[in-house]
């Protein structure tokens, strides 16, 4: 990367959208945090995962799990999509998994003699996708439509997807016997990633004792439902993201396309992720409005993951969460009131 500190621009001001009412704000925060407490009941000393796991739900995002077997990645989509009064879906992804168990397909009916529409497994609110890297590229490209443009065609007739619509696709990073990496078009569309990590001593204690002679996710149940999900979606895009900071969004997301030790770096679509999670994790904090610390923390998991490293960072050990933290200490962040 060019060693000389990135400057932001500040570009002439425009009308803000209206922010949320104190009314709106209060009830998108009660209600996060009562998904959050919930969720929190079955995963024991992940606060910062399941907050970020909150803020894609509120971005209108999608969320990618990725770590070693155990340490909750399932047990996380399966608390989120249950906290909530809608519809989940449940794929396991495996290397015999068809596009169309995916998507649906038309099915042929003798009696009207036509052809009728069996959705698939994506119509749903919420739909967990475990191990999605064990399907082929063919069953993970069903994905592709459903993810971006919230619809799914078949047969050249287009289905809507429900809304509110999020993916919580799981991972293993470690085990590549039998799997097929996402491609990059398909990492794309996922707002964040974020590994669970293991527990600390104290919080595995803990689950022994809460969770030891019973299933946790037997006695969830839902906190809120798709209505309130989708108003809640609806208000944290009213945060106001004043100029300076969208110029700090796109000055950390050129930063990732201008280091030598990116063959690949963040996409446009990036751009929005970030600044569409920045909105919903200051909202949370009871803010109408974006502040630079809101992009800066969230940068690592929206970015990192949509990026290739070179041969030579390959080489020299580097992943790609170090380049996105290099270059979060090369853009400069921008001045209070600017």
């Amino acid at each position: 990367m060019d060693p000389r500190r990135t400057a932001v621009t500040t570009t002439s001001r425009r009308e803000p959208a209206a922010p949320p009412g104190q009314d709106q704000t209060d009830e998108l925060v009660a209600a996060a945090g009562r998904l959050a407490a919930n969720i929190e009941s079955v995963i024991v000393g992940k606060t910062d995962v399941v907050r970020t796991a909150v803020i894609v739900l509120l971005a209108g995002g999608h969320l990618l799990l990725e770590d070693v077997p155990g340490v909750g990645k399932t047990m996380l989509s399966k608390a989120l999509a249950r906290s909530i009064d809608g519809s989940m879906r449940r794929i396991q992804f495996t290397p015999d998994l068809l596009p169309s168990d995916v998507t649906g397909t038309s099915v042929w009916d003798p009696e009207s003699r036509t052809f009728e529409f069996r959705p698939g497994a994506v119509f749903g609110n919420v739909v967990v996708g475990d191990e999605i890297n064990r399907a082929s590229p063919k069953t993970q490209s069903a994905l592709l439509e459903c993810m971006e443009e919230r619809q799914v065609t078949v047969d050249s007739t287009t289905y809507p997807l429900e809304d509110p619509f999020m993916v919580v696709a799981t991972q293993n990073p470690l085990e590549m016997e039998g799997t097929y990496p996402l491609p990059e078009a398909q990492r794309d569309r996922f707002m964040a990633r974020v590994s669970m990590g293991y527990p600390s001593a104290e919080a595995e204690a803990s689950m022994l004792r809460e969770h030891g002679g019973s299933e946790p996710l037997a006695d969830l149940a839902p906190v809120t439902d798709v209505k309130q999900v989708a108003d809640l979606v609806a208000t944290v895009r009213t945060v106001h993201v004043a100029p300076a900071i969208e110029q700090y969004a796109v000055a950390l997301t050129h930063g990732t396309r201008s280091t030598s030790r990116l063959r690949l770096g963040a996409s446009p679509r990036a751009t929005l992720h970030l600044v569409r999670a920045a909105r919903a994790r200051a909202a949370l904090d009871r803010r109408p409005y974006v502040l630079p610390d809101d992009v800066s923390a969230l940068a690592e998991p929206v970015l990192a993951h949509r990026l290739l490293l070179s041969p030579d960072a390959v080489v020299a050990g580097w992943q790609a969460s170090d380049v996105v933290r290099e270059v979060l200490s090369e853009v400069r962040v921008p001045e209070p009131g600017r």
